[in-house]
């Protein structure tokens, strides 16, 4: 494993090895993933939701006062802006906003969200030279590199709206996580290596900001050069680690189809490092 040190982003420090972790990313942490144990004045709810962009789970960590009601009601607010997202933008499913973008039936400004989106998608291909590209794919704009972890910061801005403050929603081997974990410290979030599950993780505590990964799917070839149009083999997985999770979410898209070379971007002036960058 190639591991790019750099100081913690904001709201993120490393405890070390010896403390549960109270989420696990990666290939080796899907199988042991688990609910974090709570004090007896917090309420927590734990959801999984599955779109046609990504499988999502939800922990909110609710006081006493605001009741079960309250943290339920968010709950559904959150999980209604996911499958929103999924609904509008999804390049899967032909009547999105996206698959009609891509066949010249829309404006980009015929839709607000749509150009804050392709807004993104240029902002990353500018900040990664051109390594994140939502245009270098076949048939046209195809945002995936981001589009989840933009549904995650759209359903997390629910549950802010609606009180809740502090949470955790993951997607696949990425997360935003905000205030603490229901045992009533910092979130524990342990990282493993995406093939090697006889390494030790790396473990974090986080109290707010987001961790993006790239690689670890399983699919070869789910990432492509886009300056060649081939698939990228440098690495098994890119990670990145800053306050948003679609910026978070585009850079590792990028770092793993550049290489080691693509650390060069890091540490980034808004915030992003790079966390790890296994080689194959």
């Amino acid at each position: 494993m190639l591991v790019h040190e750099t100081v913690p982003a904001p709201g993120v420090r490393r405890p070390g090895w010896w403390r549960r972790p109270d989420l696990r990313l990666g290939a080796a942490g899907r199988r042991r993933a688990g609910i974090p144990t709570a004090r007896p004045d917090r309420i927590v709810v734990h959801h999984t939701v599955r779109t046609s962009i990504a499988e999502y789970t939800l922990v909110l960590n609710g006081s006493i006062p605001l009741g079960r009601r309250a943290l339920g009601d968010a709950l559904r607010d959150a999980v209604a802006e996911l499958r929103a997202v999924d609904l509008t933008f999804s390049p899967a499913r032909p009547g999105s906003l996206v698959s009609r973008l891509r066949r010249d039936e829309i404006a980009v400004d015929s839709y607000p969200p749509l150009a804050d989106l392709v807004d993104r998608c240029a902002g990353m291909r500018a900040a990664t030279d051109g390594w994140f590209d939502a245009w270098a794919v076949p048939g046209g704009f195809d945002p995936a590199g981001l589009l989840g972890g933009w549904a995650v910061e759209r359903a997390a801005a629910r549950l802010r709206a609606a009180g809740v403050t502090d949470y955790a929603l993951v997607k696949g081997a990425d997360l935003a996580v905000r205030g603490y974990a229901p045992h009533g410290g910092p979130w524990r979030v342990a990282v493993h290596h995406p093939t090697d599950a006889r390494q030790a993780p790396l473990v974090l505590e986080m109290t707010a900001g987001a961790l993006g990964t790239s690689g670890v799917a399983g699919r070869h070839g789910h990432v492509v050069d886009p300056h060649t149009g081939q698939p990228a083999d440098q690495l098994v997985a890119a990670t990145v680690v800053g306050p948003d999770l679609a910026v978070a979410d585009a850079y590792a898209t990028a770092l793993f189809a550049a290489g080691p070379t693509g650390l060069g971007w890091f540490p980034t002036a808004d915030g992003y490092r790079a966390l790890l960058a296994a080689r194959r």
